[in-house]
């Protein structure tokens, strides 16, 4: 069954999920970096993680526009014109770290939030691009490109700290070299064409498609999963290296761990959702959530810091498949851009504030503080999931 599905998937899933590995590195480079380079440059303390929450600005700003324009012009074209673009943020950022400009930076990493959008369309196209069995097999495949992105980043962030004469400047030429060799992989792609039925040839407004319940389980539990998950995930550079004393290859180490466990699962969640459903798995993403903040919380050692966040990323994962599975529930092809856009603006918004707030949170309040913030987003989202399940049944 399984070597059945590997050769059904089509030829774009396959050149999305490379192109993921290649151009997701700028999401765990900046993790890594940003709250590094920003410690060095920034004016207060309290703004060490805005390099990091800036890409999350950027991506919720630029989803609109980002969707409009593959809307307009297609996906494939699309991809190459943000490509281009992506290269020269990735230049301005190693130019603005050699001149030691800590807002120029955070501006840089600000304008890879449209890189990041773009790759968030991987997941759609990739899904537009297989029958409706095949839905959950190829958004999962496509995220399985994560795992490699997540020893790329940190990787060539280390590989490239020295490069230049100040550090770190070097990391951001080479992460432009694999924007690059990304751009190679998708002359490979082919635009779906989605089949649409003469019924659903026109466009309901967008206040009948949020009368849908499983449109709300689809973009809460995205959202609440992406913004629980950014918020940790942020500031736990921050209190590892600058408020413990953790080495900075303990700290990659953990980032690395933590990026590998939100995309490894990805590889039998499609199994997992047909052995156990979509609720079921979302709720024990939740628990794996649970988990994480109590052993994060009781302590601070190296162990604490790795485990914890190896759950985080877990539970990212199965909130964030099961919302991506769900979501064409929702709409049909020809509503499919728009819908979307709501979509990812509501969920990097959020994570928007979730990461530009971390920062202040580790400094102000601590890190076990930071880490309670989450216990009632948490519950909540499991009442919603539990009571859609119970009105399914």
């Amino acid at each position: 069954m399984n070597d059945q599905t590997k050769i059904r998937l089509p030829r774009n899933v396959w050149i999305l999920t490379v192109s993921q590995a290649l151009i997701l590195s700028v999401s765990s480079m900046v993790v890594f970096v940003g709250g590094l380079v920003g410690a060095q440059l920034a004016p207060l303390e309290n703004l060490a993680t805005l390099p990091v929450a800036s890409i999350v600005v950027g991506t919720a700003v630029t989803i609109p526009p980002v969707t409009f324009l593959m809307n307009k012009i297609g996906r494939r074209r699309s991809f190459f014109i943000i490509g281009l673009y992506s290269v020269l943020a990735a230049i301005l950022a190693s130019y603005a770290i050699s001149i030691s400009n800590f807002y120029l930076f955070c501006f840089s990493t600000f304008l890879f939030g449209a890189t990041y959008s773009c790759v968030m369309q991987f997941r759609f196209a990739s899904m537009e691009s297989v029958s409706e069995e095949l839905i959950p097999k190829a958004a999962s495949m496509v995220l399985v490109g994560g795992i490699a992105a997540a020893f790329l980043g940190p990787e060539i962030a280390v590989f490239g700290k020295d490069l230049l004469k100040v550090e770190f400047a070097g990391s951001f030429i080479l992460l432009a070299g694999l924007f690059v060799i990304a751009m190679f992989f998708l002359t490979g792609f082919k635009n779906p064409i989605p089949q649409e039925t003469s019924n659903e040839s026109t466009q309901r407004p967008l206040k009948e498609i949020f009368k849908q319940r499983v449109f709300w389980v689809s973009i809460l539990s995205a959202t609440i999963g992406y913004a629980v998950m950014s918020f940790i995930m942020t500031a736990t550079p921050v209190s590892m290296h600058v408020m413990d004393g953790h080495s900075l290859s303990h700290t990659k180490w953990v980032i690395q761990s933590h990026i590998v466990a939100m995309f490894l699962p990805s590889l039998i969640t499609a199994w997992i959702i047909k052995k156990l459903g979509l609720s079921k798995m979302m709720i024990t993403g939740l628990v794996a959530y649970l988990i994480c903040i109590a052993i994060a919380f009781a302590g601070k050692d190296l162990g604490n810091y790795w485990v914890s966040l190896i759950l985080l990323g877990v539970g990212w994962n199965f909130l964030f498949i099961g919302a991506t599975t769900l979501l064409p529930q929702c709409y049909n092809p020809c509503e499919r851009f728009k819908v979307q856009a709501v979509n990812d603006f509501v969920i990097f918004g959020t994570q928007a504030v979730a990461s530009l707030s971390a920062g202040w949170f580790i400094f102000a309040v601590g890190w076990k503080i930071l880490l309670l913030i989450n216990l009632p987003f948490i519950l909540f989202l499991s009442v919603v999931i539990l009571k859609w399940k119970t009105k399914k049944v």
